[in-house]
């Protein structure tokens, strides 16, 4: 029982598992960037570049068990995967600006929340877009 049921939900666990990594370097780039005086926005670009470098190959291979079909099945996927996750970059910037800077509230909280609708959304795009089965 206890195995089906693994089995059943193998990449629900999976991607909150890389989800929650995903999640601690996102939120640790961005508070080092701020630690050291940085723009919390630039900030937010840059630890969502690194963040969807891990994201794109821990979901590729350990969450959606993507096979390689080829060069240019691989850059669709690739292109697919930044798409989305440029769509959601968009909601990161919004939410943190809201936050952060309409709200004022602390930049720890808003990332934390931030993330919270950001990784929701990705699952969403990978699921249904980018690592369907075919």
């Amino acid at each position: 029982m206890i195995r089906s049921m693994f089995q059943k939900y193998k990449s629900v666990i999976a991607y909150l598992f890389w989800g929650v990594v995903t999640t601690i370097i996102n939120i640790g780039v961005f508070m080092i960037w701020i630690y050291f005086g940085g723009n919390y926005q630039v900030g937010n670009v840059v630890a969502w570049i690194l963040t969807v470098l891990v994201a794109y190959f821990s979901n590729k291979f350990w969450v959606f068990g993507s096979s390689y079909q080829g060069l240019k099945a691989t850059i669709s996927e690739m292109l697919s995967f930044f798409f989305f996750r440029g769509i959601t970059l968009i909601m990161d910037i919004v939410i943190t600006y809201v936050g952060i800077s309409l709200l004022n509230w602390d930049s720890f909280l808003v990332k934390v929340l931030d993330n919270i609708f950001v990784v929701i959304s990705n699952y969403v795009f990978s699921k249904l877009y980018i690592f369907k089965q075919k």
